[in-house]
């Protein structure tokens, strides 16, 4: 009884997509504590974590509630808990995914107006950037950007320019992070019906953009160190996770594979995002 109650557990958790939620938690609460000095108040660190947390991984799973059929048309991500029916009917999984998005913005909202703007905004976008959508940008831009912003705001609830360059930062390390896993797999994006770019033009021209935005996210790492006030510390792990993620993308160049993109794709992830922040809240945490 207990094995098919924890099993039960694993499914639902399953579809909020706990590694993911948990990234983007962790960039989000990242960004409070750069906004603080390394060192922002407690009560509002800890809201900020719960409220990424949370309206996040509601919102992966409302996305992989509304992705469903086109999961379960693809190789990669048939056997995921919707496609393969482990909960069924998939509408089971609503209650939980909705409350969780609404618990998140009610915590924004209590933190300040411009946390939950930047939730709500990022909300919308989400739900509209899914598998059958063309358009990283602006919707894709706006989901990503959304949980830097939450975290800064729910801190510092002002514009300013190491902000604006975080989300930079975010929206030109997107499509580096998506397509590089859509030309990894493409004949399985177009077996599943899915034809936009970057499956629907020649892999070469897509992979020399994606040596472009490669330099670009390595030159915006870089600018951050001049604008956001950082140290040594942070100058020298930019360069290197920056030059790794240039070097990867210059050998799709070289030798165009499925391995090579999935290589680019899993390096975009961890250990570029995820390490790169860690980094940032070090400097500012230890010589800051």
């Amino acid at each position: 009884m207990w094995q098919a109650g924890f099993r039960r557990v694993k499914n639902y958790v399953e579809v909020l997509k706990p590694r993911e939620s948990i990234l983007i938690t962790f960039i989000g609460v990242c960004s409070a504590i750069i906004a603080g000095g390394g060192y922002p108040p407690a009560d509002k660190l800890l809201l900020a974590m719960v409220m990424i947390l949370l309206g996040s991984a509601g919102l992966n799973g409302l996305t992989n509630f509304l992705d469903r059929d086109i999961d379960a048309r693809m190789q990669r991500t048939k056997n995921r808990v919707l496609p393969s029916k482990r909960i069924y009917p998939a509408a089971k999984v609503l209650p939980l995914t909705i409350g969780l998005t609404v618990i998140g913005l009610v915590i924004a909202w209590q933190l300040h107006i411009f946390c939950f703007l930047a939730g709500l905004v990022g909300t919308v976008a989400a739900l509209v950037w899914r598998k059958r959508w063309t358009c990283v940008f602006p919707q894709g831009m706006l989901a990503s950007c959304a949980p830097v912003f939450m975290g800064w705001f729910a801190v510092q609830p002002v514009f300013s320019w190491p902000l604006l360059l975080l989300c930079l930062l975010i929206a030109v390390w997107l499509p580096i992070h998506l397509w590089s896993v859509m030309i990894a797999n493409r004949e399985d994006y177009l077996g599943a019906g899915i034809t936009y770019f970057p499956v629907s033009r020649q892999t070469g021209e897509v992979i020399k953009l994606l040596v472009v935005l490669s330099l670009v996210l390595y030159l915006a790492s870089i600018a951050l160190y001049f604008i956001g006030d950082f140290s040594w510390l942070y100058l020298v792990f930019a360069n290197l996770l920056g030059g790794t993620l240039l070097y990867t993308s210059l050998r799709l160049v070289i030798s165009v594979s499925s391995q090579n993109s999935w290589r680019l794709y899993k390096i975009s992830t961890f250990p570029y995002l995820g390490l790169i922040f860690l980094f940032m809240c070090l400097d500012v945490w230890l010589l800051g």
